[in-house]
């Protein structure tokens, strides 16, 4: 299920810029009040709910492992994925919820040997993608299905045993109902400080504001033409999401950048939201 791409502009020919603002408010950023109050029905919002893993496997197999480009840049952004060791070979256990085909975790297996990683979907489709690459190696990784919001990760990963887990564009997929119980599932196999990486779609991103009339689910919700959904974050109401979880914010910004397809001569604001949460050891949380 991880949404590691916007759905509603060209992901082919783009060349992504990035710039160090951290507000979305900047001048620079074209926003608009939402003034469509018309929501999809309550019975449509049900049937979504329902088919919502139907219409990711769908998505995958309409798409196969081409929809997405491999995500070099995680070492980049995420530091901790590098730094968090105590000493250099020290193996680190990562999970990632969300991994769709593998197009984060199969850079990082070859980037680096000591680490092990967990892999769930939401979609059984997209862990099939995983286990058939020819880089999967159960000795380095283990893909699985998984519903966050409901099947208990400690079905498959042991309690208080990984040391960060990726949340890349995965939450946004998520009914905002059900999403503290994804972050408790998390949260119950991350280690006493151990870290969680957040990256997401901002409030007022360009995919949010392309959406047209019929599309809105709830504030900041919306579904796309296919039947997925996805949900835009300010970093107000994801530290308090975190927060009311038992996870401590480290650090919570906008990321801007300008997204240019030069194909078509677009150049567009998107507004991420880029943040790190920790568990407290116990030590801190006495």
């Amino acid at each position: 299920m991880a949404l590691l791409g916007d759905f509603n502009s060209p992901t082919k020919e783009e060349e992504v810029r990035s710039k160090d603002e951290t507000d979305p408010s900047q001048p620079g950023i074209k926003t608009r009040a939402l003034t469509r109050e018309e929501l999809v029905s309550e019975f449509k919002q049900l049937k979504l709910e329902r088919e919502a893993q139907k219409n990711w496997d769908l998505f995958y197999k309409r798409n196969s492992t081409n929809f997405f480009k491999d995500r070099h840049w995680t070492t980049r952004e995420f530091e901790e994925l590098r730094a968090c060791r105590q000493f250099e070979s020290q193996r680190l256990v990562l999970l990632e919820a969300g991994c769709g085909v593998g197009n984060c975790i199969f850079p990082l297996l070859e980037d680096d040997l000591n680490i092990f990683v967990y892999a769930c979907d939401f979609s059984p489709r997209a862990v099939e993608f995983v286990k058939q690459n020819p880089l999967y190696c159960p000795e380095r990784c283990c893909a699985f299905q998984c519903d966050l919001t409901k099947d208990d990760l400690r079905e498959h990963v042991p309690e208080s045993s990984v040391d960060v887990i990726t949340l890349i564009f995965v939450l946004s997929a998520v009914h905002p109902d059900k999403m503290k119980l994804a972050l408790q599932n998390i949260s119950r196999v991350l280690k006493p400080g151990g870290i969680v990486l957040f990256r997401d779609y901002g409030l007022h991103d360009h995919a949010m504001l392309r959406f047209k009339a019929g599309s809105k689910l709830g504030e900041n919700f919306y579904v796309r033409q296919d039947g997925t959904r996805s949900y835009f974050f300010s970093k107000e109401f994801l530290a308090e999401l975190f927060e009311e979880t038992g996870l401590q914010s480290v650090a919570n910004d906008y990321v801007l950048r300008e997204t240019v397809n030069k194909k078509e001569g677009l150049c567009v604001p998107r507004v991420f939201l880029q943040s790190k949460f920790t568990k407290p050891s116990q030590s801190q949380s006495s």
